[in-house]
């Protein structure tokens, strides 16, 4: 799933939470859920933080 697909996920969740959607059965469910798509979401933010970190590095040294 892409950055942009777990965030739309995480909106849907929490406005189904907000909007009181969901039962106390799906509440679990979506909850585990989103505690995953957040997991997901900070792994890829530190990736392309990495990612740029070392473009940045490169671009310094031929500079």
């Amino acid at each position: 799933m892409t950055y942009q697909e777990s965030i739309k996920r995480l909106e849907e969740i929490t406005q189904q939470i907000s909007g009181g959607q969901t039962d106390i059965d799906q509440l679990v469910t979506q909850l585990t859920e989103a505690k995953q798509l957040l997991a997901d979401c900070q792994k890829q933010l530190t990736e392309v933080e990495e990612q740029v970190n070392a473009i940045n590095k490169t671009w310094e040294k031929e500079n």
